[in-house]
């Protein structure tokens, strides 16, 4: 689906699990942001994500303050606990469905990683997904452009669906990472915004036992 020029607000959704959110997540928000002439973008923290299911994650409450330190003072920055608050596991193809009844003359554009492009057919219901919201796919400098756009033509050949590549610089910040820097009681401030920083050790999160 191709979103036209119909003067709906413009929306980015950034989903994740933001264990911990880190400058990486809030840098390709706001290239999303630029790129596509976004209007905001809505972080939404997942509630119990059926793909990590087994995994140590602190609880949502925990993960939606964090997140909702990482973007004070960017107004054009929301935060949804559509998916915190949700019980059972959490569907990004629901919480899509949800926003759309709730706003609808918002247009929606997903913004993942090119990696979960390539596995996006393994989601839970991905043609409703794909139907609902353009997609915009994160790739980096130094990936195959033509393996990505194969898999994008694959896609459109069996569903419906707006994707779209999004430039994006390289840089090497991972929530794991963050999490084992801290598990080593190492600095993290050049990775983590100050007040989440501040937040983790308060709450003494991803010590080692």
């Amino acid at each position: 689906m191709c979103f036209m020029n119909n003067g709906h607000k413009k929306v980015g959704i950034m989903g994740g699990t933001f264990n911990p959110i880190h400058n990486g997540h809030l840098r390709l928000a706001e290239c999303a942001l630029v790129s596509f002439s976004l209007d905001e973008v809505l972080f939404i923290p997942s509630g119990i994500s059926w793909l990590k299911a087994g995994q140590d994650i602190p609880k949502s409450n925990i993960r939606c303050e964090m997140t909702a330190l990482a973007i004070e003072g960017n107004s054009r920055f929301k935060m949804s606990r559509i998916e915190a608050q949700r019980q059972g596991n959490s569907y990004s193809y629901e919480t899509i469905l949800a926003l759309k009844n709730q706003n609808p003359l918002q247009d929606y554009y997903f913004i993942m990683g090119a990696d979960s492009l390539v596995n996006l057919e393994n989601w839970k219901c991905p043609d409703i997904l794909l139907r609902e919201c353009v997609i915009l796919a994160a790739v980096r400098e130094d990936v195959d452009r033509k393996l990505l756009e194969k898999q994008i033509d694959h896609l459109k050949d069996q569903f419906v669906c707006d994707i779209r590549l999004l430039s994006m610089p390289r840089f090497d910040i991972s929530s794991t990472m963050i999490r084992r820097l801290v598990s080593e009681g190492r600095d993290i401030r050049d990775y983590v915004p100050r007040k989440v920083v501040q937040y983790i050790d308060e709450k003494h999160l991803y010590r080692q036992s």
